[in-house]
């Protein structure tokens, strides 16, 4: 029996903000730490929120790639997503409204697999069309950039 997921689901999570700097974000059954670096006032604990905005395009980048390989019988044998952002700080500081505050964002996926070049561009073009983070930021005016290393055992 094939279970049917759902179309559209709704996610919740809870925040407790200890500090002003601070918040302690519940989902699932998971925790995690938002923060900001001591020097801007917080306590380090984890990724600043604009950190954690970007690190979700990482992971997005990651699962998705790896969902659209495992669709099409691709065998991935390492991933790897290290990201550069340029960030316009004038919004976050009050200086002044910032519409587009990460213009440019480079992706460098690394990826290990015997799959020829026609399918990994059907990952290239697949991932730019599936990743719900990715849509987002180039939505809000970011460009993103992907520069892609490809390693055959």
């Amino acid at each position: 029996m094939t279970i049917k997921q759902k179309i559209t689901v709704t996610i919740k999570m809870e925040g407790t903000c200890p500090t002003h700097s601070r918040t302690d974000i519940v989902v699932r059954d998971t925790e995690t730490t938002i923060d900001e670096p001591l020097e801007r006032g917080g306590t380090n604990l984890g990724p600043s929120p604009t950190e954690t905005a970007l690190a979700g395009l990482v992971g997005c980048t990651s699962v998705i790639a790896q969902k659209i390989a495992r669709k099409h019988g691709i065998d991935v044998q390492a991933f790897a997503v290290d990201l550069k952002a340029t960030f316009d700080r004038r919004g976050v500081t009050l200086e002044e409204e910032v519409e587009v505050p990460f213009p440019d964002i480079t992706l460098f996926i690394n990826m290990t697999t015997d799959a020829n070049d026609a399918e990994v561009e059907t990952i290239k073009t697949d991932l730019a069309k599936f990743c719900a983070v990715s849509k987002v930021f180039r939505n809000a005016g970011s460009i993103i950039t992907e520069e892609w290393t490809i390693t055959r055992p």
